[in-house]
């Protein structure tokens, strides 16, 4: 285990359609990195674009909507799917929809989109970022828990 393969697993978690998903298998299968040093690698990579996107999604809109774009309308339509998608969810459960959305590691899931949610659904930062980590988490343990228990099942399957 070397800094470099600490450093790009920080940075895998960091990116939008990696996330957790990517950077602790990586991390545990590829550079052989202990899961107990992955996982909050990989959780802090993955809460830092939050603490960057949550506070200025509200800045960064107003500035993309202001004159047509393609990253403008990139904007809109994700806003708007989510909100499709969503809002039954955070209709019901409120603001822990947050963690829920978060905390599922599937595509289209996660910090990225968290904070895309809480901008959405107008959840204050303060309140977002808390719901967003917890999510994070989650998803970072329920990844690493199947990683492992992946090669463990396929150490048990090449063994014959």
């Amino acid at each position: 285990m070397e800094l470099f393969d600490l450093l790009v697993t920080f940075v895998a978690a960091m990116t939008p359609i990696g996330e957790l998903r990517l950077a602790i298998p990586l991390a545990i299968s590829r550079y052989d990195v202990v899961w107990y040093v992955a996982l909050p690698i990989a959780v802090v990579g993955n809460i830092v674009p939050v603490l960057v996107l949550v506070p200025g999604l509200q800045r960064l809109s107003r500035i993309l909507l202001s004159f047509p774009n393609p990253a403008g309308r990139l904007l809109v339509w994700q806003g708007n799917r989510l909100q499709r998608v969503q809002s039954g969810r955070f209709e019901r459960y409120g603001s822990l929809a947050l963690v829920i959305l978060v905390a599922i590691p599937l595509p289209m899931t996660g910090a990225w989109t968290g904070s895309l949610a809480a901008w959405v659904f107008r959840i204050p930062p303060r309140r977002a970022i808390p719901l967003i980590a917890l999510g994070v988490l989650i998803a970072g343990l329920i990844v690493t828990v199947v990683t492992l228990s992946g090669i463990e099942f396929g150490k048990i399957v090449l063994a014959d």
